[in-house]
């Protein structure tokens, strides 16, 4: 049996989220971009080991992508869009959780939340990330190749320069919208081409 519960974030409460985040990424001024993925990855890590809701392990597979994202070589983020994932990344990095992580199925719910707000705004770089392990997959299966060691071939780079251009268009004319689609939840289902992540689809 199953229960659907809906809830809705009041200007208030996402004021708060965006408070509790802006002071994450400031006490993770000093850190390096190593030390802020670590950080995230131990997130994930730390979730794979209990029972989350399905609410809440959708969103931890949109984390693991933006880790991915950044450590993926082939898909090389340029410098710009790299500090924007990382500055996304930082909330994970503080220790001080608005609810505490060891809190059974709650204590993830706050990472969900932050990390909706990041998907939110990090749409154009998450669907074209996704759009780019997809072709890399096609790719590798229809040549042969290991996905996992194609890096830099060069009609890889070809595609990822091509998707990362398409992605600045994008981000350039969007005005602003809500959840929902944008959110990117409302979208196909996540990548199901090689990416060098934590977790995997169930």
């Amino acid at each position: 049996m199953s229960l659907t519960l809906t809830f809705e974030l009041s200007d208030r409460d996402l004021e708060h989220f965006q408070k509790a985040i802006e002071s994450a990424r400031q006490a993770a001024g000093q850190k390096s971009a190593e030390d802020i993925i670590a950080a995230a990855a131990r997130l994930l890590g730390g979730a794979d080991k209990v029972e989350v809701p399905d609410f809440i392990a959708q969103r931890l597979e949109r984390l693991d992508a933006l880790i991915a994202m950044v450590r993926d070589d082939g898909w090389h983020l340029p410098e710009e869009d790299r500090s924007r994932v990382l500055s996304a990344l930082a909330y994970f990095a503080d220790p001080s959780d608005v609810i505490p992580d060891h809190i059974p199925v709650l204590g993830y719910l706050d990472d969900a939340i932050a990390i909706e707000m990041c998907v939110k705004d990090l749409k154009h770089e998450l669907d074209a990330y996704d759009e780019f392990c997809e072709f890399r997959q096609n790719e590798a299966d229809r040549r042969g190749m290991d996905p996992a060691g194609v890096g830099r071939a060069d009609w890889l780079e070809a595609r990822r320069d091509e998707l990362i251009d398409r992605m600045h268009r994008r981000r350039n004319r969007e005005t602003g919208s809500g959840y929902g689609d944008s959110s990117g939840y409302q979208r196909r289902s996540y990548t199901s081409g090689f990416r060098p992540g934590m977790m995997r689809v169930r």
